[in-house]
């Protein structure tokens, strides 16, 4: 991107995105609620500013900026001075939790943040990563402290601070490279979700239903497979050893044709009673509570599409959409009217909707009999592709987006206008919450339904396609 800005492959800043950041401003509102007395600086000021707003004594900062003679350039969310004259750094985080994970670790922003202050010259004695409290429910006005936790992370910090620093003079040096290879990178040796937006650009000579595709191999059989110069997955030797789930897969691969469990596939199917009642949810969630009885992340569902089976075939479509942000009373309502407690609940990815049960259970106990009713006579009809209906053109998933395009070519979501629930979560929260929202309602809305409709309509269609 530095370097070779044409080739780059740019990703746009989805509306989704936009909302992140724009829930992440608004964490850190609340968390400078912590610290009244604190300087704000601008939002963009330079290092020089805040060395010398230092200087006039202040002692608590918000976006105080530090750059090192290497380059390295940190904005600090919150920064105080202790009374022994060392530094106090408060990462403000919009998660529940302090991330630890590959793609979002949270005590590597904080070294970061810590190695360019110590080399100005500050002497840095704690870090603290300031987050959401997941057990707190908005009841009226909010309250920032009990909104947020701040949490001590100053040993943590101190174990990992050297490895870090290494990594950071690391990718300093590299990215100050007049030139690098072109012809690999590193991600070859990483599995699939761990690749970088340039994999293919650095990688061409990967080919289709590549090793990548596997089933949740691990980084140690990518390494042996690419050691062997094996990369496609036809040329995996018969003797190489998966578990049961990737060895369908291959087997798929080799055989050029799906490999189908008809006996199971057909158990399954009979246990299911009728009515089915196929059903999707659309959920809206965000870092800060916006209505009572609420938790930081929590998804309430605001829609919902059920299209139920009878015995003879026949097919009845119910929907509803919200109009405005509120607890689900009226989607349970509608919902119990529509289906009763009868027959199978039919979804793809199951722990979703009865996930958002449970959280409904808890917020309206009123619908406890009807929603537990549904839990527990719901069944995943994505379960029957993970090990009964295998088929190397799914490239390693079963997601509906993967299998309904291979199975049912008809029916596709790319004439849609609205793509997927990310998408549909950004569209309905803007359409009710935005006062300045200027797009045609009606239309959005109509949208929103099609996309629902098509998410359970295509899982009448798998089922059936099954039978």
């Amino acid at each position: 991107m530095k370097n070779k800005p044409e080739d780059f492959p740019k990703g746009e800043f989805s509306l989704f995105l936009e909302k992140l950041i724009k829930e992440g401003y608004e964490v850190e509102e609340y968390a400078q609620k912590l610290f009244p007395s604190a300087v704000k600086l601008p939002d963009f000021g330079s290092a020089e500013l805040t060395k010398q707003e230092i200087e006039k004594g202040k002692t608590q900062f918000f976006q105080a900026t530090f750059e090192t003679q290497k380059g390295i350039f940190a904005r600090i969310d919150i920064l105080e001075k202790k009374q022994d004259d060392t530094w106090h750094i408060y990462e403000v985080k919009s998660s529940t939790s302090v991330k630890k994970d590959k793609k979002h670790n949270h005590l590597k922003d904080a070294c970061f943040q810590k190695h360019a202050m110590i080399e100005n010259g500050y002497n840095v004695s704690q870090v603290s990563i300031i987050h959401l409290n997941k057990d707190y429910v908005r009841q009226g006005d909010i309250n920032p402290h009990q909104l947020l936790e701040i949490e001590d992370v100053t040993e943590q910090i101190n174990d990992l601070y050297s490895s870090v620093v290494n990594q950071i003079n690391g990718a300093v040096t590299f990215i100050n490279k007049e030139t690098i290879s072109l012809n690999t990178c590193t991600c070859r040796e990483d599995t699939r979700s761990n690749h970088c937006d340039s994999f293919k650009y650095f990688n061409p000579d990967i080919p289709d239903y590549s090793i990548y595709e596997i089933g949740r191999i691990s980084a140690k059989k990518v390494m042996e497979l690419i050691d062997q110069d094996i990369l496609a997955i036809s040329d995996i030797p018969s003797d190489y050893t998966f578990n049961d789930k990737q060895q369908l897969q291959v087997e798929s691969v080799r055989q050029n044709q799906p490999i189908i469990d008809h006996k199971e596939i057909q158990n399954k199917l009979l246990t299911l009673e009728f009515p089915l009642h196929f059903i999707d949810y659309e959920t809206y969630a965000s870092a800060i509570p916006r209505i009572d009885g609420v938790r930081p992340h929590q998804h309430i569902p605001f829609q919902v599409s059920i299209h139920t089976m009878q015995t003879d075939g026949s097919i009845q479509h119910f929907e509803f959409l919200a109009n405005e942000l509120e607890l689900p009373n009226k989607l349970n309502e509608f919902m119990e009217s529509s289906t009763g407690k009868s027959g199978t609940f039919i979804s793809w990815h199951a722990s979703f909707e009865m996930s958002r049960n449970r959280d409904m259970i808890t917020m309206l106990p009123q619908c406890e009999d009807y929603l537990t009713y549904m839990n527990s006579n719901m069944f995943d009809l994505e379960d029957i592709f993970k090990t009964d209906y295998v088929d190397y053109r799914f490239h390693g998933s079963t997601s509906i987006k993967k299998v309904l395009p291979v199975l049912l070519p008809e029916l596709s979501y790319d004439s849609l206008e609205v793509q997927n629930g990310t998408m549909a979560l950004d569209i309905w929260g803007r359409l009710v919450l935005d006062n300045d929202y200027i797009e045609d309602k009606a239309e959005v809305r109509k949208n929103l339904l099609e996309y629902c409709e098509l998410d359970t309509f295509a899982m009448v269609e798998i089922y059936r396609y099954l039978q």
